[in-house]
């Protein structure tokens, strides 16, 4: 069953200024771009990648259906765009998180519940429920593809091990573990359309205990 989309998450009937003529300078051809996948990741979140044709994007934007091929020649093409530009939004804002001085724990701490709390944004639900249903929406992707939030998160561990903050070991795997303790059964919740991580305090107290877990083991000490 779909969750209904919040109010933020549907299509918007606004459609930008046409230019009165001739070629659209660089800002307008930037607001129409970004008017384009905002219509776009409405639509494909609130109807799936599958039910949504380049037509309903073009006619729900205001754009003709040959300035949407102009920029996009699939729909796979667009849905890959889409999600790599709210991916370098998401790094942006999780390097925003880092500015902080602090402990190297206090800086890893700080990152993984930004990602937290990224990962649990409507409209990425909902476009993250779309590629786990339908892992054609992003067409194929190479095997040696790096994810920069993870290569982010496993320096943080790197330099946490170096200072003697985490224990040695493969920073990789141990990044991964972070995520895993902290992030994924809060974001499972979410696509399952559950809510028991609707409120923030839920999320804080979900987060604390996994950290604090992950960061003390759970053998039996003596």
């Amino acid at each position: 069953m779909r969750q209904k989309p919040d109010r933020g998450d549907t299509v918007t009937e606004q459609r930008p200024p046409r230019p009165r003529g001739g070629r659209p300078s660089k800002a307008e051809a930037a607001k129409l771009e970004r008017h384009i996948l905002e219509t776009a990741a409405n639509l494909f979140a609130t109807q799936g990648f599958a039910a949504t044709s380049m037509e309903q994007i073009a006619s729900a934007c205001g754009a003709g259906k040959d300035t949407i091929y102009r920029r996009y020649p699939s729909k796979t093409s667009l849905f890959s765009a889409l999600m790599a530009g709210l991916q370098a939004e998401v790094l942006a804002e999780l390097e925003a998180a880092l500015q902080q001085d602090g402990a190297v724990l206090d800086r890893l701490r700080r990152y993984a519940r930004a990602i937290l709390a990224v990962n649990l944004r409507p409209q990425l639900v909902a476009l993250n429920r779309v590629v786990l249903s339908e892992p054609s929406a992003l067409g194929e992707r190479k095997p040696d593809d790096k994810d920069p939030i993870m290569q982010r998160l496993t320096g943080l561990v790197e330099e946490a091990q170096n200072n003697g903050a985490l224990a040695a070991g493969d920073a990789a795997f141990l990044a991964t573990q972070i995520l895993y303790a902290t992030s994924i059964r809060p974001l499972m919740s979410k696509l399952l359309g559950e809510t028991d991580f609707e409120e923030k305090a839920a999320q804080d107290d979900y987060f604390c205990r996994a950290w604090d877990l992950f960061l003390s083991g759970a053998a039996r000490q003596g």
